[in-house]
């Protein structure tokens, strides 16, 4: 069986995709820099790894076959850790994904990441970062899927999802439970050579409709 390497598995979305992954029977790298942030999540085909992302944490892609990178540097730090994590981080998983040899890579981004312009003057450095990620892992030569969610909130998942920008910007959202769910099914159901870019929103469609298998 496929094992999926989950960086940044202790994170708000990180741990449901590790959930969910493992509750799915996936085998599971599970990348975080403090082990007892899983320790509630006992399963025979999860592997718990230590790591730091602003060091070599190359040891945790050893017979990876995919990569979901959902790590960040969180709303409450400053730019150095967003160049650190968000940029530099996600910069060398592709880089240590394309020495393993990983058959597909799942970045998860930013709605604004495609024009980090149009943000804010607060959110700029954050999208810059996020937009220089995915354009090294889009020349990496990887399969890639680049998932830019809209703004992320903690209601229950709805189940319900488009890819298409709602007409207003108060709309652009998305649940947190509801991304998780689209990284588990894109990292488990689409097939690695279709590399794509998928904007992510709450709407009235499944995820099969919404996101080409």
């Amino acid at each position: 069986m496929e094992r999926t390497l989950i960086i940044g598995a202790s994170g708000q979305i990180g741990k449901q995709v590790t959930q969910l992954m493992v509750n799915n029977g996936h085998v599971v790298n599970a990348l975080v820099r403090d082990k007892t942030k899983l320790a509630d999540i006992k399963a025979d085909t999860l592997q718990i790894i230590e790591g730091d992302l602003e060091k070599d944490f190359s040891h945790a892609f050893t017979d990876c076959s995919n990569v979901i990178f959902v790590a960040g540097s969180g709303g409450n730090t400053g730019a150095d850790k967003t160049l650190l994590i968000d940029l530099w981080a996600a910069c060398k998983a592709a880089d240590y994904a394309k020495a393993h040899k990983v058959k597909h890579f799942v970045m998860v981004s930013s709605i604004g990441a495609d024009d980090p312009s149009q943000g804010s003057d607060k959110m700029q450095p954050y999208l810059v970062a996020k937009h220089m990620a995915d354009e090294h892992l889009i020349n990496s030569g990887l399969a890639y899927t680049i998932l830019r969610p809209g703004t992320l909130t903690n209601d229950d998942a709805l189940a319900g999802f488009t890819s298409e920008r709602p007409k207003n910007k108060e709309d652009w959202v998305i649940t947190r439970a509801d991304v998780a769910q689209a990284i588990v099914y894109i990292s488990t159901q689409i097939k690695p050579q279709n590399s794509t870019i998928i904007e992510l929103f709450n709407g009235d469609k499944s995820l099969t409709q919404v996101v080409a298998a």
